[in-house]
């Protein structure tokens, strides 16, 4: 079906479309070993930078406690972090010209390294406000370029794999990392928490320069190619139902904790164990999304997002009744470990010729979704009530089922 809109940037093929994200490093016909190491390390790498980004929500009430703010204050955190990630995005694809990929990857995991360091040993809330600085340019940088390499790595038939892995990387970090993170911030501390992650940095750093092979670029992306994107409607619509999708989820979920702690009445221990089951059932949903990648993407992301928002409103009505919670977050689990294989495949297959330019694109709006979702969460917690985070990403999550069936059905991918 055609796009509705104007598509000022031609069709891939055409005289007048745009240099494509070309490399000097063309994938082999058929993929090695070590070919599959390499797309399991940029994997690791972007579960490493996305479960850092993750970790305050499940360490937010004890990095409240003892840096002595409010719990809408600590979600700050993750608002800062994913408006620098936002901005680093677009900014760190351009400044890295032609260089490595593989150098420019090893350099956003030495950055990460710092920000877990500084997070463990931050004195006060703006020394962890600077970690979590450096956390968002780490995030921005990798997964951005991370995200465009498996054509590059494996031969064409094997794309589809190698993508669904990397992208699972950043599913699999949303719904496990923060279970982990809290389990163990109980056991040992939350600066314990960001130290692990410190020592998981290290390890993809070695991975990184040991597996990748050399991935020099052949041209460098300008700045005007990144928001040249959103004049293509099919990219557009994507990256619309991408910050819908984003914003409502993390609005609710970085404060899970405290509306588990509040309406759920739950303390330490059940909550760790609940927020693990949510993370068991965010995996089985990624690779239930893998498996059917090949779907139309706007079908499913419609049904992701309805089971997520269907998730939602049944922990906002029976969350003090603990079976129903239980049940909820499950649901809440799964179908959010399914959005992100969604959302990507939609916005790549919407501009095959330029993947680092489109993941670029989505990478900022995904990022800059989780800002405007956990601050607005936080302004609403703060100033409403802790449930009424669960209402507005209920709210969002409905109207990215409307956009999904309805514009996406519109649009040509």
């Amino acid at each position: 079906m055609s796009d509705t809109m104007s598509d000022p940037v031609a069709e891939p093929g055409s005289s007048a479309s745009p240099s494509p994200d070309r490399t000097s490093v063309q994938a082999p016909e058929a993929a090695s070993p070590r070919a599959w190491f390499s797309v399991g390390a940029i994997a690791v790498g972007t579960f490493a930078v996305v479960s850092t980004e993750m970790l305050p929500v499940g360490l937010l009430t004890p990095i409240s406690s003892d840096l002595h703010v409010s719990d809408g204050t600590t979600g700050l955190a993750m608002t800062l972090a994913a408006v620098i990630a936002g901005i680093a995005s677009p900014t760190v694809l351009v400044a890295a010209g032609r260089v490595d990929r593989r150098i420019v990857l090893a350099a956003m995991m030495i950055v990460l390294l710092a920000s877990n360091a500084i997070s463990a040993l931050a004195p006060n809330f703006a020394t962890l406000l600077v970690a979590r600085i450096l956390v968002g340019t780490s995030i921005g940088g990798f997964w951005a370029i991370g995200a465009s390499l498996p054509v590059r790595l494996v031969p064409a038939h094997s794309v589809g794999r190698a993508g669904a892995l990397i992208f699972g990387g950043v599913s699999v970090a949303s719904v496990v990392g923060v279970p982990v993170g809290t389990m163990i911030g109980e056991w040992a501390g939350w600066r314990i928490a960001f130290a692990a992650m410190g020592v998981l940095s290290a390890a993809v750093l070695v991975a990184l320069l040991i597996l990748l092979p050399p991935l020099p670029a052949d041209r460098a992306v300008r700045f005007g190619e990144i928001p040249a994107q959103l004049r293509r409607g099919s990219v557009l619509a994507g990256t619309v139902a991408l910050v819908l999708m984003i914003a409502g989820h993390f609005g609710a979920y970085t404060y899970v904790r405290p509306i588990l702690e509040n309406i759920g009445d739950l303390g330490p221990g059940p909550i760790g164990g609940l927020l693990l089951g949510y993370g068991v059932a965010g995996v089985l949903g990624n690779v239930v999304a893998g498996a059917y990648a090949t779907r139309p993407p706007h079908l499913n992301l419609a049904l992701s997002a309805g089971v997520l928002t269907a998730a939602v409103v049944l922990l906002a009505v029976v969350g003090s009744w603990t079976p129903g919670t239980v049940v909820a977050m499950l649901a809440w689990g799964l179908a959010y470990g399914a959005v992100p294989v969604a959302l990507q495949t939609w916005v790549l297959r919407a501009a095959p010729d330029a993947p680092e330019a489109a993941s670029a694109v989505f990478v900022s709006g995904f990022q800059l979704a989780i800002a405007a979702g956990s601050l607005l969460g936080g302004v609403a917690v703060d100033t409403v009530a802790t449930a009424s985070v669960l209402w507005f990403g209920a709210a969002l999550g409905a109207a990215t089922v409307l956009l999904a069936l309805v514009w996406g059905r519109r649009v040509k991918l």
